[in-house]
């Protein structure tokens, strides 16, 4: 048989969903901080092992092993990268510093800007100029390339970023200067900007490739050394990695730009819930994911993840590629209980795995989210914890909460309690900024679903909040980023340069940049042993009226086969102005019926669709009352009563549990609150719902 597994390493755990056939068997245990490959293969050992296999014997079935990884995000935040130096034009040292003037919080005076990646003494510039076109204004000086190689090389520089005027048009200087580096800089990561991100507006690209450039080494060793060790341990094919834009890839092919995987450990999350929402007849989801570390926040509209490119709020600088939006808030199950300035505070500091939440017993000392839990006895200490990985104490955790309580002047279970209240309303202030970005969107009209390990455990009371009456939880939802690398499509998405007016393109040019980009991606899925016929073609244009500072991005040839061009004659340019009519007067609600619009630039996005876990769905078994296990003292937010318990293996389709009560997963907790119904659906997931 083979298999098919998906890794997703959080801050506190390695997440796993193996897929047997149409089974999907899940696990998770702690993280390795020190080196997180370890956590990985202690996972697969395991895994192995409920198969009744050695760990070499388990490898060798695996069909595909899919990884999302937080290295890239854990970079930017710790601020730990690589010594980064940038190479640019003469005149354009400062770009990158100027920001475009942008401020993430426009009525914030002492905001500081962002950690500079590249200080001024690491920003130095070059002799040459390529103009608009392409041709060669002023021809590169090498004896300026080698000179600035020789003061970055003083200053221990270990990668650089290079980006020259309009190479995206004409390359040739860029990668001259590529060549000399590494002669000059033996051993340096080299990130080239027409590589990393070949379009303009300049300022785009210089940031994309600083960024890369800074979280290169660690994300490729890191992906390197897991390669190694699966190899080592039998694993067979190549490693296949989360990318930010909603699909898979090789290693090989993220080796080429880093940053192709930044936010990948949450956007696999995304990917699950677009494919288990569609499945279920919900397309439209607000998606929350509250792990050990931080709380995670999308949106799927019409059952797609929408991927674009611009700032990342969270990291504080502008990524360029296609990116799944997803925000971040630094609240998690080990978000650290504190006072501060007269008021108690949550987050955004974590425990992190180690030491953890005190109720962990390996040596926390501070409070946490998770320690509120147990002491509003919604987490359990007779229980196994995390799949039986361990299990909870209270030893110190009241002690603890007395403490915050002294400085409050309550009591411990009420400092506990106020704890979960302020961060459930952080989660749900974080919620509403997320869908107001969004414009016309409004909560009430979406469905919730949770995932993550502590995600239903809050799910149904942040909902109360937002007016959503419905919430999914899937049976997989504490793993549910592994499982959906597993559902993500092997997948590529590059463009090229490419600038006419609509009514004056040039049909040969424009085929010659789209055979350019078919060719790359059959390289690399044929490496990854893909065949031609299976790979599928979204031929895309990048278009706007002159002087936008934005392009819309529109398939102009969805689905089609690769290097199949016949679409590309003569009536293309009206068809096109015809399908960006339609998408600009969708997106700003107007068109400019007196203006031609220009294209910018074209884009291939391919992929190859792989098996995914079967998705049953309905209500096909009848409706059931059940009966609970036990009873247990727990404050479900209308203070402490004995509560309802129910466990999840014991539960069967149609089962319907009304709240007050607290359902035990084998990896997760689900509460179901005063108002609130759980049922169970055809395939053992839960849907709640508001009682009117």
């Amino acid at each position: 048989m083979g298999y098919r597994v998906g890794i997703d390493i959080g801050g506190t755990f390695t997440d796993f969903a193996l897929l047997k056939g149409t089974q999907v068997i899940v696990h998770k245990n702690l993280s390795t901080p020190e080196d997180r490959s370890i956590g990985v293969m202690n996972g697969l050992e395991i895994l192995a092992g409920k198969e009744g296999l050695p760990l070499r014997d388990f490898l060798g079935q695996c069909d595909a092993s899919v990884h999302a990884t937080t290295v890239a995000d854990n970079t930017l935040i710790e601020m730990n990268g690589a010594l980064t130096g940038l190479i640019t034009t003469e005149g354009f040292r400062d770009e990158i510093e100027y920001r475009r003037g942008f401020k993430e919080d426009i009525w914030d005076v002492r905001l500081a800007p962002p950690k500079q990646i590249t200080p001024r003494r690491r920003r130095l510039t070059v002799s040459e100029r390529v103009l608009f076109n392409g041709s060669i204004h002023k021809p590169l000086d090498e004896s300026s390339v080698r000179a600035a190689c020789r003061k970055l090389r003083k200053q221990g520089v270990k990668s650089v970023a290079v980006s020259l005027l309009f190479s995206f048009i004409n390359p040739a200087h860029e990668k001259r200067i590529g060549e000399i580096i590494a002669e000059e800089l033996p051993g340096a990561n080299i990130s080239l900007s027409h590589q990393v991100l070949p379009r303009g507006p300049e300022y785009d690209r210089t940031s994309t490739t600083v960024v890369n450039a800074y979280i290169a080494p660690p994300v490729t060793a890191y992906i390197e050394r897991l390669a190694s060790r699966l190899k080592e341990g039998g694993y067979p094919r190549q490693l296949l990695v989360m990318q930010a834009n909603g699909g898979v890839m090789t290693k090989e092919y993220i080796d080429g730009a880093p940053i192709r995987v930044l936010a990948s450990g949450p956007v696999g999350g995304v990917a699950g819930s677009a494919y288990v929402g569609t499945a279920k007849g919900h397309p439209n989801l607000l998606c929350v994911d509250l792990g050990g570390t931080s709380y995670d926040m999308s949106l799927v509209i019409n059952g797609t993840a929408p991927a674009e490119a611009g700032w990342s709020m969270h990291h504080r600088y502008l990524i360029g590629v296609p990116m799944v939006k997803v925000e971040t808030l630094g609240a998690g199950g080990g978000s650290i209980c504190h006072v501060q300035g007269g008021a108690l505070k949550v987050g955004p500091v974590s425990a992190g795995a180690k030491p953890g939440p005190i109720a962990y017993g390996k040596g926390g000392a501070q409070p946490t989210v998770t320690d509120a839990l147990v002491m509003l006895g919604i987490l359990s200490t007779e229980e196994s914890f995390a799949g039986g990985s361990f299990s909870l104490s209270r030893e110190g955790v009241a002690e603890a909460f007395q403490k915050l309580g002294d400085e409050m002047g309550y009591s411990a279970e009420d400092a506990a309690f106020d704890c979960w209240r302020i961060v459930n309303a952080n989660m749900t202030q974080g919620v509403r900024r997320t869908v107001a970005s969004q414009g016309s969107v409004e909560p009430h009209n979406f469905t919730m679903l949770a995932y993550g390990g502590n995600g239903p455990a809050f799910a149904a009371v942040q909902a109360d909040d937002l007016g959503i009456t419905r919430v999914l939880v899937p049976k997989a939802s504490p793993t549910f980023s592994a499982l959906g690398t597993l559902v993500a499509n092997p997948s590529i998405d590059e463009e090229r340069s490419y600038t006419a007016k609509v009514n004056a393109l040039d049909i040969p040019r424009l085929k010659a940049l789209w055979n350019e980009l078919g060719t790359r991606a059959e390289k690399f899925f044929a490496d990854a042993h893909f065949k031609l016929e299976h790979i599928l073609a979204n031929y895309q244009l990048n278009m706007r009226y002159a002087g936008q500072n934005f392009a819309l991005t529109f398939d102009i040839h969805p689905n089609g086969a690769l290097h199949d061009l016949s679409f590309a004659d003569e009536a293309l340019g009206e068809r096109a102005l015809a399908m960006f009519n339609k998408r600009h007067l969708a997106e700003y609600n107007h068109i400019r019926e007196h203006e031609l619009p220009e294209i910018i630039g074209v884009r291939l996005a391919t992929h190859v669709v792989t098996p995914s876990p079967a998705m049953a769905m309905g209500f096909q078994a009848p409706a059931q009352p059940t009966a609970p296990a036990k009873t247990r003292r727990a404050n479900l937010g209308q203070g402490f009563a004995e509560t309802p318990i129910f466990f999840g293996n014991n539960l069967k389709p149609g089962h319907i549990i009304t709240g007050p009560a607290i359902i035990h997963e084998v990896f997760t907790t689900i509460v179901v609150y005063p108002g609130w119904q759980a049922r169970v659906d055809d395939a053992g997931d839960y849907e709640l719902t508001r009682l009117p």
